[in-house]
C-alpha cells in the first residue's frame, strides 16, 4: 500500500456524537479539541453544542431519541498538525476528565501516522492523527 494522501478536503458534513453530561462532554471538548486548533463556537438549537475551524463541523447533545448515547464500535478522528499538537490533545483530554485508549505514539498500520485516542465524558472514542 502506498502512503496514504492526508488532505484538508472532507467527506463529511458533519459529525453527531451523544453527549449524556453536556457540561462535563463541554469541558472536555473545549480542552481536547482546543489543543488542535478546533473551537467551540457555542451553542445551537435544541441544546447542540458546535466546534469547528471555520464553520461547524463537529457536534455533541443529548440524543434526539432521549436515550443514553452509545458509541461502541465508532471512533471520530481529529486530523492534527503535528506529533506535538496530538500529544496536547491527549494530555488535554485526559485532565478534562477523559480516560486513556491509546496514548500518543506511531501507529505501525500507517505509515508514517502519529496518534492518541481518548474516551470522552459519555464513552465516544476520539483520537487525532499527524502523518509525518
Amino acid at each position: 500500500m502506498a502512503n496514504p494522501v492526508i488532505s484538508g478536503d472532507g467527506i463529511f458534513s458533519h459529525v453527531f456524537l451523544g453527549a449524556a453530561d453536556m457540561e462535563k462532554s463541554i469541558t472536555f471538548y473545549d480542552a481536547a479539541l482546543g489543543a488542535l486548533g478546533i473551537s467551540n463556537l457555542g451553542p445551537f438549537g435544541n441544546g447542540w453544542n458546535l466546534y469547528g475551524r471555520d464553520k461547524p463541523a463537529f457536534l455533541i447533545a443529548r440524543p434526539g431519541n432521549g436515550d443514553e448515547p452509545s458509541s461502541n464500535g465508532a471512533t471520530v478522528g481529529f486530523a492534527a498538525a503535528s506529533p506535538a499538537e496530538v500529544d496536547a490533545f491527549h494530555a488535554a483530554g485526559l485532565k478534562a476528565g477523559g480516560t486513556d485508549e491509546g496514548k500518543p505514539g506511531p501507529r505501525g498500520h500507517l505509515p508514517g501516522a502519529y496518534a492518541a485516542y481518548l474516551r470522552d465524558p459519555a464513552g465516544n472514542k476520539i483520537c487525532a492523527y499527524a502523518f509525518v
